[in-house]
């Protein structure tokens, strides 16, 4: 019953000749929908949607968990929330079938800017247009269509995950097709902070002098504005985490001695004054950087990488720098922990993640708002004849029905836990719960037996029938063997690693 309708094609292996990065997910379905209308208005034709499912559907067709992914997460919900998969876990493949269907703009099967363009032959590039959550929930309706799914049980969502859970709830909210809604670390729409984070992240891309207006593809010289991107991910790694969390694990530690080439490779920017011979200066990746000596011993620029930082820490002698004698046995101390951490982080991205594809999946958050579409808009003239802003959101989310367990993190810096709150005060049917976890917002990816006792007991009360034990039978029989997981924090897609100085 879970064989894809014949309207969509089955281009897995196409997709992964084509997606290098589509090539990274194991076991995923990739399928091309002939035609979709998006929000914008712009039409999407003969595209790829990726998806992974555990378990299988029962014989009402309705016993489906749809699991929506992290902004740089992908379908495979087993590397990313694998703690959490398995026999009587939140996400039991024995009682549920569960999906995880891959978002438009990322770039690991569905449809993105790295995607080819029937039209032209090419990838789309920075001509990918728009996308938007509520974009995802049409294409994942039709996806779910073909499956056969009835009814979804439960949308489980964290971050922006959470986010695409509450269009779910505000969408289907007249209708039975969803039953409940887990929604983590997330927010009805995105903030006036969240948005510019994600613009601080899409201008470190922009800066990037190989981006080259998003046609970096066509480089002949290979060159992609990975500096951009990095930078981009270490920005964004100082919202995963707060701040408390660095400086328990970091503190002032001195980084590791990076007197030969080996440790960790880094990246720091790019430019007409890159060093590196790799094109990206801050980094070894296994060969000696270019130094310009000159210029360091006059005092022209101060070192930009570890190599140019050794080189003049211990050359033998003192320099003169501007006018100043420097005496190297007093070499003040420049390179932190922290500072590794953050540009492990970004080389580790950039072999797993396009640059358009973040910025189309950034601005896609940036759009968010549940409310869009389903509130009366007040003009300006209006809201500006208004002693007070009249907010529609509180009243909006008074009027969903479904039930909710609404999980915030009391240290998250990203997704406030304030926004959380505003969750479970307004909506009628809900739960509220804190995490009072020091890791900031990336603890939803980070204390699973927590959250895998939260979701449970929410399951168990919203979904008896599935955990009633006459009905073992019906179950037991359909499960795949699936078996339990334990990642350790090691992640290929997740926003986290558990030991955050395990690098």
């Amino acid at each position: 019953m879970t064989t894809t309708n014949s309207l969509y094609k089955d281009i897995t292996e196409e997709e992964r000749r084509t997606n290098s990065y589509a090539r990274i997910v194991p076991g995923q379905t990739i399928v091309e929908i002939p035609e979709y209308t998006l929000e914008c208005g712009e039409t999407l034709y003969n595209f790829p949607v990726a998806y992974k499912t555990w378990g299988r559907l029962n014989k009402a067709c309705n016993n489906v968990l749809l699991i929506c992914h992290a902004l740089t997460g992908s379908s495979d919900v087993q590397d990313w929330w694998g703690p959490l998969l398995g026999s009587d876990k939140t996400f039991d493949p024995s009682r549920f079938f569960i999906i995880c269907i891959n978002f438009l703009g990322s770039p690991y099967g569905s449809c993105s800017p790295v995607s080819i363009d029937r039209a032209t032959g090419r990838p789309y590039g920075p001509n990918f247009p728009l996308v938007t959550a509520k974009d995802d929930l049409g294409v994942q309706k039709l996806i779910l269509d073909s499956l056969g799914v009835k009814q979804i049980a439960c949308v489980i969502g964290g971050s922006m995950g959470g986010m695409l859970a509450m269009e779910y709830s505000a969408s289907y909210n007249d209708t039975e097709y969803v039953r409940s809604v887990i929604a983590l670390a997330t927010s009805a729409r995105a903030s006036a902070w969240c948005i510019s984070w994600n613009e601080t992240q899409r201008q470190c891309i922009f800066g990037d002098p190989y981006y080259d207006d998003g046609y970096y593809y066509e480089n002949k010289n290979g060159k992609k504005p990975d500096s951009g991107l990095s930078a981009a991910r270490m920005a964004a790694l100082l919202t995963y985490r707060s701040r408390n969390s660095f400086e328990t694990r970091f503190g002032r530690k001195m980084g590791k001695n990076t007197s030969s080439n080996t440790g960790d490779s880094t990246v720091a920017t790019t430019g007409a004054n890159t060093v590196a011979s790799t094109g990206v200066s801050g980094g070894n990746n296994g060969t000696t950087s270019l130094i310009n000596k000159e210029e360091l011993e006059k005092g022209i620029r101060y070192p930009k990488n570890k190599d140019e930082e050794h080189w003049l820490t211990h050359n033998e002698g003192s320099k003169t720098i501007n006018g100043k004698q420097r005496n190297q046995d007093k070499n003040l101390p420049t390179y932190f922990t922290a500072q590794s951490y953050l540009r492990y982080q970004g080389t580790k991205f950039i072999k797993r993640f396009d640059a358009n594809c973040y910025i189309s999946i950034t601005r896609k958050l940036d759009t968010h708002d549940i409310t869009r579409g389903k509130v009366e808009e007040l003009d300006e003239q209006k809201q500006e004849s208004l002693d007070v802003y009249e907010d529609p959101l509180p009243g909006f989310l008074q009027t969903l029905k479904k039930p909710h367990l609404v999980i915030g993190i009391a240290s998250d810096g990203l997704f406030t836990y304030g926004e959380q709150e505003l969750l479970g005060k307004n909506i009628p049917n809900s739960i509220l719960k804190r995490l009072d976890s020091p890791e900031g917002h990336d603890a939803f990816l980070l204390e699973f037996e927590l959250i895998n006792n939260y979701c449970l007991d929410f399951l168990h009360a919203n979904l008896p029938e599935y955990y009633d034990v006459s009905n073992d039978e019906l179950f037991k029989d359909w499960a795949d063997h699936v078996q339990d997981v334990d990642n350790g924090g090691e992640s290929v897609f997740g926003e986290a690693e558990k030991n955050i100085t395990n690098w």
